[in-house]
């Protein structure tokens, strides 16, 4: 068996990829834009262990199976993000192969897959699987995400928007729906470096309070606040939003945090956030969600093994009618997928630009997981795969009003 064949079969015919192995085979479309390198035995190893989309994933992070040209337009030019099932007969040349090179098989996981113990969604395990994403480096968050420091979909008046204007844009238009005006109160769940308590306190006079699950977001917030001489409306505090004790906000901003919850807590989710608000207060709810409400809430594929644990994507029926049925009146939603497709176009071109530092400063291993999630969720933004719904809602006072003018003023 040439392995280099053998690879290309578990992709399908007619790619237009060239695959070429360590064993000297070649195969596929000479000189193609994009070409996949099988460089050891271990990417065998891994693939034969999990013949499926996980098993690539696993050889492309360790280095044993490289992808030589763009990570987005590699992924663009399959068919389909994960391979095709390998046959018995294939398999058994494949630990043929692994025999003859004595690699074992089956391989143990890179050590950037995730493995969580304890309850789902428990405080404790939550905080773990934040830990793993979050406070990887903040340094590295910054090559990546660029001076605004904001790790959430931006939104982009047009394509040539640079993202650093795209940012701004989406903090302010979540102020401008939530009504922010001086002298109120925001409470931000799950505030990430702070970029939307820093907006609402500097830009609108604020009291903003950030909570966040990540030592290293709440320090470097903290800092943020401190040399943006907003200390007396802003704060970030390295907290579990179940652990805020204040109450009576005039406004919640909840961007990018419904991901981490778990459908089984949406319920308490949303009762909690309804409770910290005064009558005729608004929640902005902004968060992935898949393209519709008939998957299950999938927890064992590439993003939740390497990039958010204990991740869950709803569908956004599913958050609508969770927040209506909580008691919030549901005013305004709209979805933002294209732009999250740009913001992480835009995120992938910083990691590129900073390639050399970013695996220096994090280690080849996740740099290449970043590269791969990056343009993997890139494409399912564009293929509507997944989408990004911000929903507005408004805790109505005992008369059952909203507070609402006629028309939006957005």
């Amino acid at each position: 068996m040439r392995i280099a064949e053998a690879i290309q079969e578990m992709t399908g015919p007619g790619v237009p990829v060239e695959f070429i192995a360590y064993d000297g085979s070649r195969s596929g479309t000479r000189d193609a834009d994009v070409r996949v390198e099988v460089r050891s035995p271990l990417a065998l190893s891994h693939i034969a262990s999990s013949p499926n989309q996980l098993g690539l994933v696993r050889a492309y992070v360790t280095g044993a199976l490289e992808i030589v040209g763009d990570m987005y337009t590699a992924l663009a030019t399959f068919p389909e993000m994960s391979p095709r099932k390998l046959s018995a007969s294939l398999l058994m040349k494949v630990a043929t192969k692994l025999a003859v090179a004595k690699v074992l098989w089956p391989t143990r996981p890179p050590a950037e897959e995730s493995r969580l113990s304890g309850r789902r969604h428990s405080r404790q395990r939550d905080a773990v699987a934040i830990s793993h994403h979050y406070d990887v480096s903040n340094q590295f968050y910054e090559w990546v995400l660029g001076p605004s420091m904001a790790y959430t979909c931006a939104v982009y008046e047009t394509e040539n928007t640079s993202l650093e204007d795209a940012q701004y844009a989406k903090f302010d238009l979540v102020a401008r729906k939530l009504a922010l005006q001086p002298g109120m109160r925001l409470l931000d769940v799950g505030c990430g470096w702070g970029g939307m308590v820093i907006h609402a306190a500097k830009y609108y006079g604020v009291r903003a309070l950030g909570v966040t699950l990540s030592a290293n977001q709440a320090e470097w917030a903290q800092k943020r606040i401190a040399q943006e001489g907003l200390g007396d409306l802003a704060e970030v505090r390295h907290l579990d939003y179940r652990g805020v004790f204040e109450s009576d906000f005039d406004a919640i901003s909840s961007i990018g945090l419904t991901e981490h919850i778990g459908e089984a807590n949406l319920a308490s989710y949303f009762e909690m956030l309804y409770s910290k608000l005064c009558a005729g207060g608004r929640l902005l709810n902004h968060c992935i969600t898949r393209s519709d409400n008939l998957q299950d809430a999938r927890t064992e594929n590439f993003i939740n093994r390497y990039v958010f644990p204990d991740g869950e994507l709803l569908g956004p029926g599913r958050i609508i009618t969770q927040m209506n049925d909580t008691g919030f009146e549901v005013r305004h939603e709209e979805n933002l997928r294209e732009h999250y497709a740009l913001t992480l176009a835009a995120w992938g071109e910083n990691l590129e630009r900073h390639w050399t530092e970013a695996v220096r400063e994090v280690g080849p291993h996740k740099a290449r997981v970043w590269r791969l999630y990056m343009a993997g969720s890139r494409l399912g933004f564009e293929r509507n795969e997944i989408q990004l719904h911000q929903v507005l809602g408004v805790k109505l006072d005992n008369q059952g009003r909203s507070g609402f003018p006629l028309r939006p003023t957005w």
